[in-house]
């Protein structure tokens, strides 16, 4: 991992613009915690990088070259893109081996409700994940696509979503990858009824878990004993956890202190024997404040993350 420097939906493969800007000295760790593990690896998706420039409408745009030098000053060590092709991947990874970030996850959406059409989607993802597998990634992490329907997915839908996960995933893990399924709101509407049946009705060796916590705890009416509940349910599949805070529920400008006790669910991962990859991916929303330079939201996020889970994941 790189010492940071004292010096100095698929939006982001869209080409979003990315930003340059001053890094200030790392502020002390809080008292009574020791240092954080410079080793711990700590990664960024790329929406976050797309959502927190985007904020700033007055600064001029910079080429994405810039904004990966800038994650690096931060002390970030790795991009998850949205990726949709093989050839966006090894653009990517192109991109990240200049500035010495990795790529060991990689995030993209897919549609499997529809047999006649999944094994398309299939065929796409396993060679996407191929490629990226050359440059590093280790997980696949998908969002099945939401209909847009306030009555949700029908018990067929899900059961054929939840079927070509399955076969995805044993694909997936033939060439040694792993598969994750991630979640917004949506799948945790209906008595969360879409987010359990693609755990309870998928294989374990064939589908893990990306945890985003925060959607988790808001898609369940901001319950910290949800999210634990889940974590006691799933736990074991988690292979990636995206991070990000709220304040009053509303998101934070910077991933710190706030309405998740993010160092009780660290511990209670570690518990159950997960040692995920940490993803940060704090954003703006209505009433997130908005007082620092992006490149220093990143930097603290980064250290915080690191503060806090370093007690959990050696």
């Amino acid at each position: 991992m790189r010492t940071p420097s004292c010096n100095r939906r698929e939006v982001l493969a869209a080409g979003v613009g990315w930003s340059m800007a001053a890094v200030l000295a790392a502020r002390p760790t809080d008292a009574g915690e020791s240092p954080p593990r410079q080793d711990l690896h700590v990664a960024i998706n790329q929406w976050s990088v797309g959502a927190m420039r985007a904020r700033d409408t007055k600064q001029p745009a910079r080429s994405q070259d810039e904004q990966l030098a800038e994650l690096a000053v931060c002390g970030i060590d790795g991009l998850e893109p949205g990726l949709h092709t093989p050839e966006q991947a090894e653009a990517m990874a192109a991109s990240l081996k200049k500035h010495g970030l990795e790529m060991r996850s990689i995030y993209t959406g897919s549609s499997l409700i529809d047999p006649a059409t999944a094994e398309k989607e299939i065929a796409r993802i396993v060679a996407l994940a191929k490629r990226a597998k050359a440059f590093g990634t280790k997980i696949v992490v998908t969002n099945p696509s939401p209909l847009g329907d306030p009555r949700g997915k029908t018990d067929a839908q899900l059961i054929a979503q939840a079927e070509g996960l399955n076969r995805l995933g044993r694909e997936l893990a033939a060439m040694g990858m792993t598969l994750a399924f991630h979640n917004h709101r949506v799948e945790m509407e209906h008595a969360a009824r879409e987010f359990h049946h693609m755990m309870l009705g998928t294989e374990p060796g064939c589908l893990s878990l990306c945890l985003d916590a925060h959607w988790v705890y808001r898609g369940a009416g901001h319950s910290q004993v949800a999210l634990r509940d889940i974590v006691k349910l799933y736990g074991r599949r988690v292979v990636s956890l995206h991070l990000r805070q709220s304040n009053g529920h509303v998101w934070s400008e910077t991933f710190g202190d706030g309405d998740i006790d993010y160092r009780v669910l660290g511990k209670a991962l570690a518990a159950a024997g997960a040692k995920p990859l940490l993803v940060l991916e704090q954003g703006p929303e209505n009433g997130t404040p908005k007082t620092l330079e992006v490149a220093e939201a990143h930097r603290r996020s980064c250290q915080y993350a690191r503060q806090v889970f370093s007690a959990c994941f050696r």
